[in-house]
């Protein structure tokens, strides 16, 4: 299937003030990356710096900022626009609605739903799934095979459960969220009692709530919690493989990459973003708009929103990046402090 040109334009119109140059009736086949693009595809210039491919490319149509509009001009057809990147994902978006099979709502005879369910009507429930006691599912919600939707827990409306996602008892998924295959909402915490040499289990007698246009990834797990519930805000997206441990709070539009891990009781501010690899220990803050750098340790809280990395003691930013430089003269430091010590060494024996 293709889209013209002057479609896709005028499709977005209402939210961008996007200029088109060229012919708007070139159709276009594929969205691809700007230097792999071909004759009928769309692709998109996100940051001057990669200004060389942008002249090499065969792509049919280009979406640019207007600091590059004349070089793409020069070159062909292109939409100028301030933001690119976030419009190519707005297209990205449209391109799928206009080429994704058209789910029609069942209820597969070979899924398992309890009595006391509530299912809309307009809901699709796959082969082998299992809604259980008092669970409710939201109008448009799509549970895939093999899903286990918990007693009494919930989906929102619109939301996208993939094959093999868990919703355990008392949960609840908001709207329009997408959650990837193996993901596991509302395991119990990790929490145990020591006494006398062994460990007593702590029952977990919360819940998790996800708020609405959260994506989850594949195989993350989010924690029930012990006595409050684990919450995710809206528009929060967790990578795949991410772990977020029992009565963690995480704020509206957080971002985190893949093998992040957040322990027990931490509360992460709005518009946060953690990169891959990065690990928050248990009962600490982190304030809005603070950014943890990959692989980073986060060991106290972090009350100024900034740039954070470590792997040693955490600091902002730019001082650890100093410290980092100064670690690596190290070696070469401790040579002429050996040298010089000789060198004084001898001068007080002539003394």
């Amino acid at each position: 299937m293709t889209l013209r040109l002057a479609a896709i334009v005028e499709s977005l119109a209402g939210e961008f003030e996007a200029r088109l140059v060229g012919d708007p009736d070139i159709l276009i086949e594929r969205l691809s990356p700007i230097e792999s693009a071909r004759p009928q595809d769309l692709a998109f210039l996100s940051h001057a710096k990669y200004l060389n491919k942008l002249a090499q490319s065969a792509a049919a149509c280009v979406i640019v900022a207007p600091a590059v509009q004349e070089v793409a001009i020069k070159r062909g057809a292109c939409i100028v626009v301030d933001d690119p990147y976030y419009y190519f994902a707005r297209v990205t978006q449209l391109w799928k609605q206009h080429h994704a099979p058209v789910a029609v709502p069942q209820v597969h005879p070979a899924a398992l739903i309890d009595p006391t369910a509530q299912v809309a009507k307009d809901a699709s429930i796959a082969a082998f799934a299992c809604i259980g006691a008092g669970a409710v599912i939201g109008s448009g919600a799509r549970v895939a095979e093999h899903c286990v939707i918990g007693p009494n827990a919930a989906v929102g409306a619109n939301s996208r459960l993939s094959a093999r996602v868990t919703v355990a008892e008392g949960c609840t998924v908001g709207e329009r969220c997408i959650i990837h295959p193996g993901a596991v909402i509302g395991a119990d915490g990790f929490g145990f009692a020591s006494h006398e040499d062994r460990w007593e289990k702590i029952e977990q007698l919360g819940a998790v709530r996800i708020g609405n246009d959260v994506e989850i990834g594949a195989n993350t797990c989010i924690d029930r919690g012990a006595l409050q519930d684990t919450v995710v805000e809206d528009g929060v997206k967790l990578d795949n493989l991410i772990q977020i441990g029992h009565n963690v709070r995480i704020g509206k539009h957080t971002a985190m990459a893949g093998c992040v891990g957040v322990a027990g009781s931490t509360n992460i501010g709005a518009h946060c973003t953690v990169g891959g690899g990065a690990v928050i220990l248990g009962h600490l803050s982190l304030a809005d708009h603070v950014h943890i750098s990959a692989a980073s340790v986060v060991t106290r809280s972090i009350w100024k929103p900034g740039h954070y990395t470590g792997l040693f003691p955490i600091d902002d930013n730019g001082t650890w990046e100093k410290n980092a430089a100064t670690l690596k003269q190290l070696y070469g430091l401790r040579e002429r402090l050996k040298q010089a010590e000789k060198i004084l060494g001898k001068i007080q024996e002539k003394s």
